[in-house]
């Protein structure tokens, strides 16, 4: 380990601030060469996240009088400003180490400058190397353990790029064949037995027969509106109550999608969606926002050499076709997170780098002074594989934007509780254990998992390819608040089963689930059907984007973070799902009992009783500011 070359008298002794295991997938190639230069990125301790956390639960509670008062951008930046201690003394390190330029992100809680990899190795006390993830080719330059004066270790969260690797694909790929385990509770209550959805799961594609939206009713039931094969945005209109409802001030609503990975939308594809699914939204203004995160100068692990016909991508046109298959007239701004990555250029390495992506976006959006009210975002690692640090720093900054009331939905995962084979520890103990996701395991973010058929709708699967609605507990954060009572039910209803593979006092997710079955999508010219919950995500987000609408004509605020809500009085507005379970890990995984459970949450939105219940709420009532404390 290297040591400070600071005074002994102002520098305390490094101790590693940080370990974590190279996830699984990923070779080291080579030692870092030292004259390359990164863009690092130092987190400082948020100053009053206490506070922060606790105006959060107020203005987020309905049965709290402070409830939709949210936040204003410059009260969110005050309360996570770090302390002028912190600053002084990190400031002060970096000085000493010969580093006297550098950026502030806007609430100033992170420090940007570039450095040399030589450099950054003496700064941090570490080696970096060249690591190739096996399946994709993507090069990252890393630091798996890391270490900081004693003296700043309650100061600074992390550093990046330390340990933090590219996130993957949000549709990851199981490397062995699925099990044979069988979900329970399927056949039983109305609901169709396994083996009559298996063989929905293996109609030819050719059949599929949509129904023309000028064919159907005004008032489709879902058996009318639907195909058992086929998802499209009539269907879901009908299956979830929403297809009366006429957006009103859509011009004061709108709804975000994050494109990670360098994926960016179609046009030309999403025209040619809804011309055929929403052929009155055809020739009028429904264009996209696009808003490109810029990247640091010398930033390290980010793309965008590649031609758009390359970086279109099948889950971005995806999402921009739902939601505005369910959500048109609202405004739709799509954030693009990828960009040049300038310190390789010359390098004899192949430079494909995905973005780490959530620090960049979060820094981003959180400096906007006005965002849209609702975000999805379809993107999900296994929770072990990011540090800890990492997770938290990025779950804080979610309740950030929640503050703001900004309602973030992010889809629940696709492998059930774990991909099949794949489930144990990185630690180096190789413990058998279920695999939760993250981000959806962060309390401040809405988990959105996935169902499949109607009347009754059952936990979402796709025989004939890999597709398992995930859900589970997390091993980071413990059970918040809003869930004691409902989850501790259901993980005493367990008993043993699962005994150690799961962790019972943790965050259970996900908090609600929609219909994630074969979505039609346009990509390339041409129809194809696309699985998971990167699909009910964005539906989901569309859902209560209307609900806020709706709010907005009534001169209310947006509902804003979703789940203390979702817990208490909306729980009436979700159809509980009471059949299957989410198979992973080589087990039958948690199944789908009445109430909340980890496979559907509360179940599926009712929109018309979810806008009932938003528009009663006790303490949204508009007040004149002297009565609002009151």
């Amino acid at each position: 380990m290297l040591l400070a070359t600071a005074s002994p008298l102002k520098q305390s002794h490094y101790v590693l601030k940080d370990s974590h295991t190279v996830p699984s997938g990923w070779e080291t190639l080579a030692r870092a060469p030292g004259e390359r230069r990164i863009n690092l990125k130092v987190g400082l301790k948020h100053g009053k996240f206490e506070e922060l956390e606790r105006r959060l639960y107020e203005v987020s509670d309905p049965y709290d009088k402070r409830y939709g008062q949210h936040l204003s951008a410059a009260e969110v930046s005050r309360l996570s400003k770090p302390m002028k201690k912190t600053e002084d003394m990190v400031t002060e390190w970096l000085s000493e180490h010969g580093i006297h330029t550098f950026k502030y992100s806007p609430a100033q809680g992170w420090i940007n400058f570039d450095i040399s990899i030589h450099d950054a190795e003496t700064l941090l006390g570490t080696e970096y190397h060249v690591y190739r993830r096996a399946d994709d080719g993507v090069i990252a330059i890393r630091s798996p353990n890391w270490s900081i004066p004693l003296h700043l270790h309650d100061h600074i969260d992390g550093i990046h790029p330390t340990n933090i690797f590219p996130i993957t694909n949000r549709k990851p790929c199981r490397l062995i064949s699925r099990s044979e385990v069988k979900p329970i509770g399927l056949g039983e209550n109305g609901a169709p037995s396994y083996d009559e959805l298996v063989s929905i799961d293996k109609t030819e594609f050719g059949d599929m027969v949509i129904p023309d939206i000028k064919d159907l009713p005004k008032n489709p039931s879902p058996s009318q509106a639907c195909n058992q094969v086929a998802t499209s945005p009539v269907c879901l209109q009908s299956l979830y109550g929403m297809r009366e409802y006429n957006p009103q001030l859509t011009g004061k609503t709108r709804i975000g999608l994050v494109n990670f990975l360098d994926h960016v939308n179609n046009r030309t594809d999403i025209e040619t969606f809804l011309q055929r699914f929403r052929p009155d939204v055809v020739g009028t203004n429904h264009s996209i926002l696009t808003e490109t995160v810029p990247q640091p100068s010398g930033a390290e692990n980010s793309i965008t050499e590649k031609p758009l016909s390359q970086r279109t991508s099948l889950e971005a046109n995806l999402d921009a076709e739902v939601i505005l298959g369910l959500a048109y007239p609202i405004s739709v701004t799509a954030y693009n997170v990828g960009g040049r990555a300038p310190a390789f250029q010359s390098s004899q390495f192949t430079v494909e780098n995905s973005n780490e992506g959530y620090l960049e976006w979060l820094q981003y959006v959180l400096a906007q002074p006005d965002l849209p009210q609702v975000i999805s975002i379809s993107y999900a690692d296994e929770e072990q594989t990011v540090p800890f640090w990492y997770a938290k720093r990025v779950c804080q900054e979610f309740a950030q934007l929640a503050a703001r009331g900004v309602s973030v939905l992010v889809a629940s995962g696709d492998e059930g509780v774990g991909a099949d084979g794949k489930c144990f520890s990185n630690d180096g103990s190789n413990k058998p254990m279920f695999l939760p996701k993250f981000p959806a395991s962060c309390p401040y973010v809405t988990a959105v998992g996935g169902t499949r058929n109607w009347e009754p709708e059952v936990v979402g699967f796709d025989a004939r390819g890999t597709f398992v609605a995930g859900g589970g507990f997390s091993n980071y954060f413990p059970r918040p608040s809003f869930q004691r009572g409902v989850v501790d039910d259901y993980v005493s209803s367990l008993g043993t089963l699962h005994d150690g593979l799961y962790n019972k006092e943790g965050r259970g997710y996900p908090d609600i689930s929609v219909r994630a079955y074969h979505y039609i999508v346009n990509f390339n010219g041409t129809s194809t059907i696309f699985d998971g919950t990167s699909a009910s995500a964005p539906a989901a987000a569309a859902i209560f984007a209307l609900i806020n609408d709706a709010l907005a004509a009534q001169a209310k605020p947006p509902l804003g973070w979703l789940n203390p809500w979702l817990y208490s009085k909306a729980s009436k507005g979700l159809k509980d799902v009471i059949a299957g379970s989410n198979t992973g890990c080589n087990t039958a995984g948690f199944p789908a009992w009445e109430g909340w459970d980890a496979a559907t949450g509360f179940g599926t939105p009712w929109f018309p009783t979810l806008k009932k219940l938003s528009e009663e709420r006790q303490y949204r009532a508009t007040k004149p500011w002297y009565m609002r404390f009151w």
